[in-house]
């Protein structure tokens, strides 16, 4: 590991300090690393050469606004993320996650197709290019069917559709919300499972931990409260969250699986993971901040 230069400096983006970015600013500060916290509502970049990174956040960034020599992607916004990652990367700063992996993640249809390509198992999946096409996506596919926004988190807009009628109000939904990406619809089989699915954090090559996440209704997110557990981290489940992790471009990530009647199946990558819940249920002993830091202290 090296940590950056005289001149450079990390910068950690994200327009909300949440738990996670707490733990990694201490992770650093114990590091004595130099970083700069970057609130994306306020950054704004030239493409024409300039002094710096050419990367600017107002008033807060103070005189350590730049130049970085790396930085570390946690902002909440998906859209911000990847527009974020991409002018850095087009000023020569190493970003973790890359701008590439950021939009394959933040987009369900593509994080699939990747998944499948490196040969994962994962649910059945089919994809509509409108909302009356969806209807006969959803019988191919035998009800119930889990239907999902291309983007988005913690579950929002998700819906178990158990049949043809409730699929016929869903469809009728999606077909009035104004944005045309919500007209496309993506459905996954549902896999009959135990009441949790499981969140492993990737950073590079290694697996920091994992943990159960239970709930009391069919989405086990711990945004909508649910309670996390330590996993074990067996061979298959490593194995598996590596993969996935290298199948989307690596980087730190969170890749959620839920155990089917078969085995393990791969739901899908986030590239801004929360490990709050993880972190609570292992104590201390796992520091998931710390290993993001030297993720990213040994990709620069």
């Amino acid at each position: 590991m090296r940590r950056p230069g005289p001149g450079g400096g990390l910068a950690v983006l994200a327009s909300r300090v949440r738990y996670e970015e707490k733990r990694i600013f201490a992770a650093l500060e114990r590091r004595e690393i130099r970083y700069t916290h970057l609130d994306t509502r306020r950054v704004t970049a030239g493409l024409e050469d300039g002094p710096g990174n050419g990367i600017e956040a107002g008033s807060e960034a103070g005189p350590e606004g730049g130049p970085f020599t790396a930085a570390l992607t946690r902002e909440i916004s998906h859209s911000r993320a990847y527009y974020a990652a991409l002018l850095l990367e087009g000023r020569g700063v190493a970003t973790v996650n890359r701008a590439e992996v950021i939009a394959v993640c933040g987009d369900k249809l593509r994080t699939s197709l990747e998944l499948r390509r490196a040969g994962l198992p994962t649910p059945r999946t089919r994809v509509a290019l409108t909302p009356e096409a969806a209807l006969e996506a959803a019988e191919a596919l035998g009800f119930p069917v889990v239907v999902k926004p291309l983007t988005g988190s913690w579950g929002r807009l998700a819906a178990l559709v158990r049949d043809r009628a409730e699929a016929q109000i869903v469809m009728e939904h999606r077909a009035a919300l104004p944005s045309p990406q919500q007209h496309i619809i993506y459905l996954q089989e549902y896999i009959d499972k135990p009441d949790r699915d499981i969140r492993v954090v990737v950073a590079g090559d290694r697996v920091v931990a994992a943990s159960y996440r239970y709930s009391e209704g069919w989405r086990t997110n711990a945004a909508r409260d649910g309670r996390s557990e330590p996993c074990p981290v067996t061979p298959e489940l490593g194995g598996l969250a590596l993969a996935a992790a290298k199948a989307v471009g690596g980087g730190v990530l969170g890749v959620d699986l839920i155990e089917g009647p078969g085995g393990p199946y791969v739901l899908e990558v986030n590239h801004t993971v929360e490990f709050a819940g993880l972190q609570a249920a292992h104590g201390d002993g796992v520091d998931v901040a710390d290993a993001i830091v030297s993720h990213v202290l040994e990709a620069v």
